[in-house]
């Protein structure tokens, strides 16, 4: 059984910046934290890969207002920090795919 990925790995240049709410840095956790725990389900294909992140960048997306409201947005230092987890995602679970496609629904 695969190890399972280290929770102190998602989105840490977030969390250590006071711009970014940890409340809105947690639901965007959880929303990684799906496609994980998707992945660690077992083996899947490609395309169901590609789904479940398909709708954790879309749930991403639509917590942009909710930072504005908070006087944060998602900006060069969340999409490094997202795009980080992202890539230590892909190489803990060794997918054969690149963080650009795996984001490829984001608009931020």
């Amino acid at each position: 059984m695969m190890e399972k990925f280290d929770e102190k790995l998602y989105l840490v240049d977030m969390y250590e910046d006071d711009y970014f709410p940890n409340f809105l840095v947690d639901k965007i956790k959880n929303l990684l934290k799906e496609a994980v725990e998707y992945l660690e389900s077992g083996e899947h294909d490609l395309g169901d890969i590609q789904k479940v992140f398909d709708k954790a960048i879309i749930g991403i997306n639509d917590l942009e207002e909710e930072f504005g409201e908070n006087d944060s947005e998602i900006e060069t230092a969340a999409r490094e920090s997202i795009g980080q987890t992202v890539r230590d995602i892909i190489k803990h679970f060794n997918l054969n795919v690149d963080d650009e496609t795996l984001m490829q629904e984001r608009d931020w």
